[in-house]
């Protein structure tokens, strides 16, 4: 879950995007502004408040083949702001304000073994029927439900895990 500062640097980048059109630049922007400042040699001296705050900008304004001048100014205005691990909340918090402007959801469906691209779709068809609107699916893999899936989309989760039902009936086991 994104912070409060990330959510309002997250809204001002969505914003910007939209007033130029370019929300899909800004989102592969912002992954490579991730890719950048989560880099863990990089973050070690981004990080480190010995070294003077123009010596890291330098360090981000070093990199043009690796950021445009927008991504270097986004960069550059968190190293200043020391807010540098927030950029995985923005850019999740971008992503889905992006989402809802385009009226699609961000689903996730776990299940024990790896789904076949068949089956993938259908549940990506099926919960886009439902909640009618364009769904993003992506798939976990977790051998500990058993069989089963687990779907969580919004603030929503259908857990129909094999795991879940046999806990559910142990406690009603014990519960008689």
């Amino acid at each position: 879950m994104a912070t409060a500062a990330a959510n309002r640097y997250a809204k001002a980048v969505f914003e910007l995007a939209q007033q130029g059109d370019q929300l899909e630049e800004w989102s592969r922007r912002l992954t490579r502004v991730r890719d950048v400042l989560e880099d863990p040699e990089v973050a070690a001296v981004l990080r480190n408040p010995t070294i003077p705050t123009e010596r890291r900008e330098e360090l981000i304004s070093g990199a043009p083949h690796v950021l445009d001048d927008q991504g270097t100014n986004l960069a550059r205005l968190l190293v200043e702001s020391g807010r540098i691990q927030e950029v995985a909340g923005i850019q999740q918090e971008f992503e889905r304000l992006a989402d809802e402007a385009a009226g699609r959801i961000r689903a996730t469906v776990t299940t024990a073994i790896e789904l076949q691209p068949a089956d993938r779709d259908r549940v990506e068809r099926e919960l886009s029927k439902r909640v009618n609107k364009e769904v993003r699916l992506s798939v976990v893999v977790d051998p500990l439900i058993v069989g089963g899936l687990k779907l969580q989309y919004g603030d929503r989760v259908v857990d129909a895990s094999v795991a879940t039902r046999l806990q559910q009936l142990r406690r009603r086991l014990a519960a008689t």
